[in-house]
């Protein structure tokens, strides 16, 4: 296993505590005058649509990459306080468990199960 910081990229930037209100282009355009950027990423959370909050910032030289950190850690852009490091490697994913469905579904197994229209004297629904 390597160690993270081999694997450091200190030319990419997290960006934390981004209003809502911050599109990417807005991002971009905070951070434009830094550097050149290579590229950049607001999270966006799946499920609504809106920022989460943070995003990333990439730069073609690390020493762009550091006065932007110099310049942008702290400072605040809607009444927030913007947090700008390095952005370490995002951590493998564990299987922890939980729920999964391996094809059927709860109690889909019928028969004397006393689910709905359940065939005992159980309960179930009865015609």
């Amino acid at each position: 296993m390597q160690d993270d910081a081999a694997q450091t990229n200190p030319k990419k930037l997290f960006v934390g505590n981004l209003p809502w209100s911050v599109g990417e282009d807005q991002l971009r355009d905070l951070f434009a005058e830094f550097g050149d950027l290579v590229d950049v990423k607001l999270v966006i959370d799946r499920m609504s649509g809106r920022s989460r909050g943070i995003g990333f910032v990439e730069y073609a030289t690390e020493e762009e990459a550091q006065a932007a950190i110099d310049a942008m850690n702290g400072k605040e852009v809607d009444g927030r306080a913007l947090n700008v490091n390095v952005a370490r490697p995002p951590r493998p994913r564990e299987d922890r468990g939980g729920f999964r469905s391996h094809g059927g579904g709860y109690n889909n197994r019928g028969g004397d199960r006393g689910g709905y229209r359940g065939g005992n004297d159980r309960g179930g629904y009865r015609d």
